[in-house]
């Protein structure tokens, strides 16, 4: 049974981002779509990885395979999310929070604070 990676190498990333946009592609959709992609040969070995790792499954589209990811997009955002927290922020929520709403590469919408108070109202609720 194939087992997940923790670690996605930039490119690996890059074709994961390609396949939720789309919600499946081919080698060649991803060829396509693909900054200064490696080869086609390339393409499909990265797939075929990304599959051994557990992060794609296949269907046979004729001769040709297209890709499906094996789990939601925000299930793997949340697992890919945790692991930031974990490797930067000492597993603190808080922590991430205020780095990402602090200095000044923080452009917070109003409605964005808005969701975020909810989801803080939220949080309360449930831990009490």
């Amino acid at each position: 049974m194939p087992s997940k990676s923790r670690q996605l190498s930039r490119r690996e990333r890059e074709i994961m981002d390609i396949v939720y946009a789309r919600g499946e592609a081919s080698a060649a959709d991803v060829s396509a779509a693909l900054a200064d992609p490696p080869s086609y040969s390339s393409v499909r070995t990265l797939l075929r990885i990304l599959e051994e790792k557990g992060h794609l499954k296949h269907r046979e589209d004729g001769p040709r395979y297209v890709f499906l990811p094996t789990e939601p997009r925000a299930k793997a955002s949340r697992s890919a999310l945790r692991r930031v927290v974990e490797t930067f922020f000492d597993g603190s929520s808080a922590k991430a929070v205020a780095a990402l709403l602090g200095g000044e590469a923080a452009r917070v919408t109003d409605e964005e604070l808005e969701r975020i108070a909810e989801l803080v109202d939220n949080a309360r609720g449930e831990s009490r």
